[in-house]
C-alpha cells in the first residue's frame, strides 16, 4: 500500500475520521464466515493507526479445533514482514518450551492481543525497536480476538506476558502475580462473566530472551506450561 493509499484509508476509517475518535476495529470484522474469512478481512483493519507503519496485519495461525490457545502480545519485527505470529527468536522459544513442558505434539492456535507491529525506528540505521501497544490499541484489537477465541473454542488459554493478560482481564493484571495460575476463562462478550475454559498466564518468551538469567527463566516457562499440560490430560 502506497502512502496516498494509506492516507486515504485513514482519513475513511473508523479512527481517522475524527481527532480523538475512540479506536475501534468491529466495523472491519465480517458478519459471517470462520477464520479464513476473519483473516481475510483483517487486511484491511484500520482500527487505529497502527496499520499505517506497518508492514501487514498478523492474524492468528493454527487449528481451528485446538485446545490450546495461545495468545501473544503483538507481532515483533520478523512477524510483521512475514506475515505470521511467533516466527522470530521468541518463537523458536516458545516452541522448545511447548515440547519440554510436553505439549510438542498438541495441535495449537496461535494469535496476538495487537494484530500490527508497534515500533520506533533507531536513531541510527534502520532497525526497529519494538514498542509496546496502549490500552487503546488493545481495546481497538480486541474484536479480532474475541472472534478468533469464539469461533476457535479451546480448552484452555494461556497469556503470554502483560499485554496479552491485559487485553483479556482488564488493566490491573500483572504477569507476575498471576502467572501459572489456573483460572475461568472470562467471557469477552459485554455483559457476560465467563466465558468457558481455563486460562493460565505466564511470561512472554521474549522476556526470557532478556532475562539476565536465561535459563532459569526458561524453566519458570516450562513449569507455568507444565500446569497447562496438565490441565489438558
Amino acid at each position: 500500500m502506497g502512502p496516498d493509499t494509506r492516507a486515504r484509508a485513514t482519513s475513511e476509517s473508523p479512527a481517522g475520521r475524527e481527532q480523538g475518535q475512540e479506536y475501534d476495529a468491529s466495523p472491519y470484522l465480517p458478519r459471517r464466515g470462520g477464520l479464513a474469512a476473519l483473516r481475510r478481512a483483517s487486511a484491511d483493519c484500520r482500527g487505529c493507526p497502527l496499520f499505517q507503519d506497518a508492514t501487514q496485519t498478523v492474524f492468528g495461525t493454527g487449528s481451528p479445533t485446538a485446545r490450546l490457545f495461545l495468545v501473544g502480545e503483538q507481532p515483533g519485527d520478523q512477524e510483521d514482514r512475514q506475515g505470521e505470529p511467533f516466527v522470530g527468536p521468541a518463537g523458536r522459544l516458545l516452541r522448545r518450551a511447548l515440547a519440554e513442558a510436553g505439549l510438542g505434539d498438541e495441535e495449537v492456535y496461535v494469535t496476538n492481543a495487537v494484530k500490527h507491529f508497534k515500533f520506533t525506528t533507531a536513531p541510527r540505521g534502520k532497525r526497529r525497536i519494538h514498542k509496546a501497544p496502549s490500552l487503546r490499541e488493545m481495546s481497538a484489537c480486541r474484536p479480532w480476538l474475541a472472534a478468533e477465541l469464539r469461533l476457535v473454542s479451546p480448552r484452555l488459554v494461556v497469556v503470554l506476558g502483560g499485554t496479552a493478560g491485559k487485553a483479556l482481564l482488564g488493566n490491573s493484571f500483572r504477569v507476575g502475580e498471576e502467572r501459572g495460575i489456573l483460572r475461568p476463562m472470562p467471557s469477552l462478550e459485554e455483559g457476560e462473566g465467563e466465558g468457558g475454559g481455563l486460562l493460565l498466564a505466564t511470561v512472554h518468551p521474549s522476556a526470557v530472551l532478556r532475562a539476565d538469567d536465561r535459563e532459569a527463566a526458561f524453566r519458570g516457562l516450562v513449569a507455568d506450561l507444565s500446569v497447562a499440560a496438565s490441565a489438558l490430560d
